[in-house]
């Protein structure tokens, strides 16, 4: 309110809504008829359609574009004005007094009674052309004699159109925190109960819905669910060979989602497509720790144990490596929960469910995966074809690493000089390190992988002046250019007019991903030539970004701040513009600083003014009305109130000359043309001007080429600001180029804090700070195999691969966790460290393998993605296929050569938890 009082008095009241700052309409709705006029099917629309679509669970404003409103226009004649000495003060107090509806009383008798109503209000075109607007010469002069009268659109400054048919659109908004997905199948049930109420004749189509590459990616995460249950399902069965045991470790899985979902509920998340990526992770992960049981107690009774001791002494003697896995894990993706800003917050979700699988997954492996094998597992001698070769090829794998690694571990002699080969595995652990760091400084980097979200965006901005039709033209070539691909896009739709008259977009909307061979951004690569070379005005492709940001947002948005004047920063801009022109991976550059916008400006000539007895605030309203329309009055029709505007008509101000022609009342009634007032100049102002952090600004936004990425764009921009800022002048970043920065910098922090969390929780387990040390010289092993799986699939550091990355410290860990606690096992019962950890390394080898295969298979599916939102889930599955191939090669080497340097001078003794109490001697290993 306080605000309030120091806006004009004459504008509209400020409207408060529950919208983002980039809110873009979720789903919109395309009226258009062969037998209605545009100003039917837009009071149709806003009287029927408007108000049951605002009643859209989570809609929070519905918009209307290409709106033709009912108005009475008045359409004066200056020239009929002059000759009958009337001025636009005379006419608007004339229809203000003869338009009026007032209650008149009521007449009372002794038994009823009856309201008045004075029938004083115009309804009629032709009721307003008899107003008396004055009597001159005894003659009353009526406004038909001054003035055109029609019903008209009260504004023709927007614009939309359908596949080349002019439409009236509909675009609903969602509030903050509303399921775009349950908003979209709202509107779409009502669409049938909208043509009920709506005379025949009238189609209405969907002309875009943003919400369909949630829906198909939500879908396609499903599906690539099932496709990893199965390949998991296939890695158990390989390595256990009978169905039995592979049921077990599969029936953890629907446990643990089901878990999940209800942990999803208890924090107040939503399925989306990022929890729905989780649970895709969660199909490897969540075996993980029922195969390491199932395997340990399989082998007991492979031994001869009776099925209901293995269980109990597997699961003890393996529980402690089980706890550690799991929390392992779950450390990994605490840091991820809490990091700060736009990128944080979607991925909070993410962590927190892949946390949830991981830890239930734990507590099933522990309790429900024993009692199902004291169950279902027994020995036996009947041993099929399938059974006993798959058997001797895992144990000739087993003895063959079991060989090499004692091999790995001996000495080499040169003469009378020893040499132990596990130098050359601590080299190849250094060099895994370097060339880890040298992947990360040479990999493209990137917020979010450009997606195909099924639509195509070409956003086109007119040079300042331009007028609807000048807009409307170019809009319709670059519809002709979209026509042409007809094999891919199902609908064109086209908005003009918003935000500006010069200003437009043209969506070209997909047919269905699996229905067309190329994607939105070759299609986007292939029309950039076409749309940009439009003479008259810049236009742009865009492929809608990922993460939340703005529909039309654009990757690169460079900003330069001054306290110097809006000139010298102009100059400044131009230079730096000048310096991009000569890099070929940043395109289709604009800037929000504009000085150049025409417009007519009017000096008075206050003293001439006065002397002729005419008020400033008179010539300021005769202009007003004339030339930009005044709402004077409103009149009914059919029940609803529409506005009365009086403006002169487009032929009397279509030139500057025009407002001299204007005239006013001045003294002695005497009639005053405003060219013996004022002067009319044609000058150039701002179109607007910004600030950012209080200070003068300019934003540079700009596209980039398929070969380059955003990280070098950033990089390139700030080495030219530096050649052409002056001093007094500095850099920042805004929308999608800010959150790069920031999500970058954040989760290298979270990597760091994920390895510090893992070495604290291991250390806590183990009791000692050299066994977490041992497992985590695991970590950079993976990272080599990752990073070169990213760029071998063309791929870049963004916020999906550096979350792969994060969630495979937790990964690859498991191995070393496992070989390290069975090692401190064995030499607890007195055995040489050498030997411990050969036994322990051989005898894990197995689990080893089939977690490593349910990882890697059960991320294959999303390495090989397709469909919705493929390009993301592709990210995160080739970091892990990568990183845990190399990774779990490597490891089950560099783990026991590091075992044997960092552990060999201290004796650990039994650890000894609720979990292996009472664990036996060997028990036939």
């Amino acid at each position: 309110s306080r605000v309030r009082q120091r806006l004009p008095q004459g504008i509209d009241e400020p409207v408060i809504a529950k919208v983002e700052a980039d809110a873009f309409p979720v789903i919109w709705l395309a009226f258009s008829s062969d037998t209605l006029s545009a100003l039917e099917l837009s009071e149709l629309a806003n009287r029927i359609a408007k108000p049951m679509m605002q009643t859209a669970p989570g809609a929070s404003d519905v918009r209307v574009y290409g709106e033709r409103k009912y108005s009475m226009r008045i359409w004066l004649d200056p020239d009929r004005l002059a000759a009958y000495k009337l001025t636009t003060q005379d006419v608007e107090d004339a229809l203000r007094r003869s338009n009026l509806e007032v209650p008149a009383g009521r007449v009372e008798s002794q038994l009823r009674e009856f309201n008045v109503t004075a029938a004083t209000d115009l309804q009629k075109p032709g009721e307003f052309r008899q107003v008396v607007i004055k009597n001159v010469n005894g003659m009353p002069v009526r406004l038909g004699d001054i003035a055109r009268v029609e019903q008209g659109p009260l504004s023709e400054r927007t614009s939309t159109r359908l596949n080349g048919r002019d439409a009236i659109t509909l675009g609903v908004i969602r509030n903050a925190t509303a399921n775009p997905l349950d908003l979209s199948s709202a509107v779409r049930a009502m669409i049938p109960k909208i043509k009920e109420n709506m005379p025949p004749g009238i189609e209405i189509d969907v002309a875009n819905d943003n919400s369909v590459f949630i829906d198909r990616s939500i879908k396609a995460v499903f599906s690539t669910i099932n496709e990893a249950v199965v390949l998991v399902a296939l890695v158990i069965f390989l390595f256990l060979r009978t169905l039995r045991a592979s049921i077990i470790p599969l029936v953890t899985i629907p446990v643990c989602l089901i878990g999940t979902f209800a942990m999803l509920g208890l924090f107040g998340f939503s399925i989306n497509s990022l929890t729905m990526l989780a649970l895709v992770l969660a199909i490897g992960l969540v075996v993980d720790d029922s195969i390491v049981v199932l395997e340990n107690i399989y082998r007991y009774i492979e031994d001869g144990m009776k099925p209901f001791e293995a269980a109990i002494v597997g699961a003890r003697e393996i529980g402690f490596a089980v706890v550690s896995m799991t929390l392992t894990l779950a450390a990994v993706f605490a840091p991820l929960a809490f990091t700060p800003g736009r990128t944080g917050r979607l991925f909070a979700e993410f962590a927190l469910a892949l946390a949830g699988s991981v830890i239930v997954s734990g507590f099933v492996a522990l309790t429900l995966t024993p009692m199902l094998c004291s169950k279902l597992l027994k020995h036996t001698e009947d041993r099929t074809w399938f059974d006993l070769n798959m058997d001797n090829a895992i144990n000739a794998f087993t003895r063959a690493y079991g060989r090499t690694l004692i091999w790995t571990l001996g000495d080499m002699k040169f003469g009378t000089l020893r040499f132990s080969r596990r130098w050359f595995v601590v080299a190849i652990m250094v060099a895994s390190a370097i060339g880890s760091a040298a992947l990360f400084a040479t990999s493209k980097s990137e917020l979010s992988p450009m997606e195909d979200r099924g639509v195509v965006l070409v956003a086109i901005n007119g040079p300042d002046g331009a007028t609807m039709d000048y807009t409307t033209r170019y809009a319709n070539a670059i519809e002709k250019i979209g026509s042409k691909y007809t094999e891919d896009f199902d609908r064109i739709f086209t908005v003009v007019g918003n935000p500006t008259v010069a200003q437009g977009s043209v969506f070209y909307r997909s047919l269905p991903w699996e229905e067309r061979k190329k994607t939105t951004m070759d299609i986007a690569r292939e029309i950039t030539p076409a749309v940009t070379s439009l003479p008259g005005v810049t236009s742009f492709p865009i492929t809608p970004p990922s993460l939340g940001q703005g529909f039309r947002e654009r990757p690169i948005n460079f900003v330069i701040l001054t306290s110097d004047s809006y000139q010298n920063l102009n100059l400044v801009v131009r230079a730096f513009q000048d310096e991009l022109a000569k890099n070929p991976g940043i395109v289709s550059v604009d800037t929000d600083l504009r000085l150049n916008k025409p417009e007519l400006r009017m000096d008075v000539d206050r003293e001439r003014a006065s002397d002729m007895g005419v008020p400033v605030d008179a010539i300021a309203r005769a202009v007003e009305t004339m030339m930009g329309g005044r709402q004077v009055t409103r009149f009914k029709r059919e029940g609803e109130q529409y506005d009365v505007i009086v403006q002169t008509s487009a032929t009397g101000r279509d030139t500057p000359q025009d407002i001299e022609k204007i005239f006013v009342r001045g003294r002695n009634e005497a009639m005053i043309p405003l060219s013996a007032l004022v002067k009319v100049n044609e000058v150039v102002v701002p179109r607007e001007l910004n600030h950012f952090g209080q200070r003068r600004s300019a934003s540079i936004t700009a596209n980039i080429s398929p070969t380059y990425s955003l990280g070098e764009a950033l990089t390139f921009m700030r080495a030219a600001s530096q050649k052409v800022l002056k001093s007094g002048y500095s850099t920042d970043l805004n929308g999608t180029s800010r959150e790069f920065v920031k999500s970058s910098g954040s989760l290298y922090t979270v990597f760091i804090l994920s390895l510090l969390f893992i070495f604290l929780v291991l250390s806590a387990q183990f009791e000692s700070f050299i066994d977490p040390l041992v497992i985590l010289l695991s970590v950079p092993l993976s990272m080599v195999g990752a990073l070169l799986a990213l760029k071998w699939s063309g791929g870049t550091l963004n916020v999906f691969s550096q979350i792969g990355l994060i969630t495979l410290v937790g990964l690859i860990t498991k191995h070393g966790i496992l070989i390290v606690e069975f090692s401190n096992q064995l030499r607890g019962k007195g055995m040489d460290t050498f030997q411990a950890v050969q036994e322990a390394a051989a005898l894990r080898l197995r689990p080893i393998m089939m977690t490593t295969g349910a990882m890697v298979l059960g991320a294959l599916p999303l390495a090989l993605a397709t469909g919705a939102g493929a390009e993301s889930r592709r990210q995160i599955g080739w970091v892990i296929v990568g990183g845990m191939t190399l990774g779990s090669l490597l490891t089950v080497f560099v783990v026991p050569t590091m075992y044997t340097l960092f552990a060999r001078k201290s004796t650990p003794g039994a650890i000894t938890t609720p979990l292996t109490e009472g664990v036996s001697g060997g028990g036939g290993h």
